[in-house]
Parts: structure tokens; C-alpha cells; sequence
């Protein structure tokens, strides 16, 4: 019985290493073929799961957000719109060089 005890002792903290160093190393994997990819014209914006076979996602692709629906039989397109401006980039812009302070809260009003 002592035996068994020493053993999981040793064993249990081993085994909960490695699980965690293979999640670190596909973590840094993943970034790093990420990055690879990074001149891709494709881009997934959102994903909501509407059922276990049925997905809802936004795809992002040449300057286009694409609503498509994935299921067992494939995608379906649903619906399409200009791509949104990211909230840093119009903040960005709001506050360009050479605006000044009443020409910056005109733009924010608008």
C-alpha cells in the first residue's frame, strides 16, 4: 500500500507537468504558424454556435464582413456589409494631428 501511495505522489505532479507543458508548447505553436499566415485575405471575425451541428460566423475578407451559416451540409451565405473600422483606429482618427478641440468634438458628434 505504501508503495502505490509513493508512486501516485511521484506520478500524479508528473503527469499534470507534462499536460501543461504540451498545452504551453501548442500554444506557442499556434502562434507561431499563425504569424505565418498573417498576409491572408481571410479573416474570422466571430463565431456563435447555434446548435452542436449548426454554426453562425462572420468572415472578414478584401475590406467585405460575410455572415455565413456552417452546418452538416456545408456554408450557406446569409448576408454581406462593408467591414466595420476597428474602435482604435477611429479613435485614431478623431484625434488626428492638426484637429483641434472644436473641430475633434464635431467629429465625435457626428
Amino acid at each position: 500500500m505504501l508503495w502505490y501511495i509513493v508512486k501516485l505522489v511521484i506520478l500524479i505532479p508528473l503527469i499534470a507537468g507534462m499536460i501543461w507543458g504540451s498545452l504551453k508548447l501548442s500554444q506557442k505553436m499556434q502562434k507561431r504558424f499563425m504569424a505565418a499566415g498573417a498576409g491572408r485575405s481571410v479573416r474570422i471575425v466571430e463565431t456563435i454556435m447555434l446548435s452542436p451541428t449548426q454554426k453562425l460566423a462572420v468572415i472578414e475578407f478584401h475590406g467585405r464582413e460575410i455572415l455565413v451559416a456552417t452546418g452538416r451540409n456545408g456554408m450557406t451565405r446569409l448576408a454581406e456589409a462593408p467591414a466595420r473600422i476597428p474602435d482604435d483606429a477611429e479613435f485614431a482618427e478623431t484625434f488626428r494631428d492638426g484637429a483641434n478641440f472644436a473641430q475633434t468634438l464635431r467629429r465625435i458628434d457626428k
